[in-house]
């Protein structure tokens, strides 16, 4: 059975597979790295009213199948999650700087399957 999403007009279900690799494919998202990954992904998750479906934090890769609201487009809240995590864990972790020079800390590859109902 299909479980669709509610709003005061509207009826969706809409989804996306989201995939993020670290700069240079680095392997940095592991121990207390990732683990702060995962929760500031969950924070902004929660805060804009996507639902994690699946998720999974490897040494270098992100994997993210999400459930999101129609208001948000899929750019923005990829732009809101890449953008609280990067700074963040540049802020917490500053041993990082010596590989991430310049402030870049990820590169996003996405694929898209995304469902309109």
């Amino acid at each position: 059975m299909r479980s669709y999403r509610k709003g005061s007009h509207t009826v969706h279900e809409l989804k996306v597979h989201l995939v993020w690799i670290t700069k240079y494919r680095y392997n940095v998202l592991t121990k207390e790295v990732g683990i702060r990954i995962r929760e500031l992904i969950r924070q902004v998750c929660d805060a804009n009213e996507v639902e994690i479906i699946q998720g999974r934090v490897s040494k270098d890769h992100i994997h993210l199948y999400v459930s999101y609201p129609p208001h948000l487009s899929v750019s923005d809240m990829v732009r809101l999650m890449k953008g609280r995590s990067s700074r963040r864990i540049q802020e917490e972790f500053p041993q990082l700087g010596k590989r991430y020079w310049g402030k870049h800390f990820g590169a996003l590859v996405m694929l898209l399957s995304v469902l309109v109902m």
